[in-house]
């Protein structure tokens, strides 16, 4: 039988002053699903908003701008009297009828989430829950005793997949060692030579048509690789700038860097472009490989020296100087070395795709789960 939650939630408002001298808890609500947990920790003298609300743990919040994608949980018990701005309703749960834990899950399902996306209202990216809608969502709700039994199934489910998860995590985590390590030996004792001679700029300025689509590409940070963007129309560009981008590219985003955004454009990144922030490097075949440049670029050492040549505060400020940047003198071992290197690159980015599959698929189990949880079949 379908509950609204209105008759299992009520809304607590409990306002509090922020005090300069006392020193309070920020929490987030993490988007798909992924949680409450604590932001950070500061002073009242250093936030702006003072009047806040105080959350209790086991309390059940939402955020009213990304309830739409699963940005919901209970309060956890160590994060008790933190405080939140007026755009994250906190409610008591009745659990007398409602399980916490029976909750935390069901918020979780696809069907839920879909249903606090039709119940957003506004212009895109700033669509909001508000407190009445969300109460008037409906949920399945079972006797006590099944809440639990379902609550401990996927509980036991999640436990299990989420060592898996970070067993892939620690995989990864072995792989970048292993590279840092080989290229370090590879690059001991060998000549220096700034980047420029090894592997210069190359800009492929793009002549921009109105009527044509750009697919552009995007770099994530850590040296997580290359990932794709949505095409974007050629009259929808104005005065940006584009640049095409070449399979075996060395890519470096100038704007994220220095926290590792650093890529070899791949065969699957053909025909796409990127804007003036991605500066595309060419090795010199005869001087370097562009795996080993990438990874020299993401080791301790080439970091060092991107950081360096990225002058700023932090975020956004902290822009890759192409000048300092053509200038790094970067360790040239002989070719046949770094054959040797490249070989070995070749075969862990193979195991990393089985790994990422691995990954991929038990990322696919919770929802699954909770499919079937809430289908009557676990």
């Amino acid at each position: 039988m379908k509950t609204p939650l209105s008759s299992v939630l009520r809304q607590r408002r409990t306002p509090v002053h922020l005090d300069d001298h006392i020193e309070y808890s920020q929490l987030t609500v993490s988007l798909n699903g992924r949680g409450v947990s604590l932001r950070q920790r500061i002073k009242g003298s250093d936030v702006k908003t003072k009047n806040q609300f105080l959350v209790r743990g086991g309390q059940f919040i939402y955020s009213r701008i990304d309830a739409r994608n699963g940005a919901m949980g209970i309060v956890p018990a160590e994060l008790d009297a933190a405080v939140v701005t007026g755009d994250f309703p906190v409610f008591d749960v009745d659990e007398r009828k409602l399980n916490p834990a029976y909750l935390s899950l069901v918020v979780r399902s696809r069907p839920f989430v879909e249903a606090c996306k039709q119940a957003s209202k506004g212009v895109t990216n700033r669509k909001r829950v508000k407190e009445n809608e969300f109460l008037s969502l409906a949920l399945d709700l079972p006797d006590l005793r099944e809440q639990e039994r379902i609550s401990s199934r996927i509980v036991h489910v999640e436990s299990h997949a989420g060592r898996a998860a970070s067993l892939c995590e620690q995989v990864e985590e072995a792989y970048d060692d292993l590279l840092f390590s080989i290229a370090h030996n590879t690059s001991q004792d060998a000549p220096r030579l700034p980047l420029r001679d090894v592997a210069p700029i190359v800009r492929r300025k793009v002549e921009i048509q109105e009527e044509e689509e750009y697919p552009e590409l995007g770099i994530r940070s850590f040296g997580k690789g290359t990932f794709h963007k949505p095409a974007i129309k050629g009259s929808e560009l104005g005065s940006k700038r584009l640049y095409r981008i070449e399979p075996g590219d060395l890519l470096f985003s100038n704007v994220f860097a220095w926290e590792g955004a650093i890529a070899i454009a791949q065969a699957e990144d053909k025909n796409r472009f990127g804007s003036h922030r991605f500066i595309t490097c060419l090795p010199d075949p005869s001087k370097a490989l562009v795996e080993y440049l990438r990874t020299w670029f993401l080791s301790a050492e080439g970091m060092a020296e991107i950081r360096a040549a990225s002058p700023g505060a932090a975020g956004r400020n902290k822009t890759l100087n192409l000048k300092k940047l053509e200038a790094i003198q970067v360790p040239v071992p002989d070719m046949a070395k770094q054959r040797r290197f490249a070989h070995v690159y070749a075969s862990v980015q193979a195991a990393r795709k089985l790994n990422q599959q691995t990954a991929d698929e038990l990322e696919a189990i919770m929802p699954a789960a909770l499919d079937r949880a809430f289908a009557g079949a676990l």
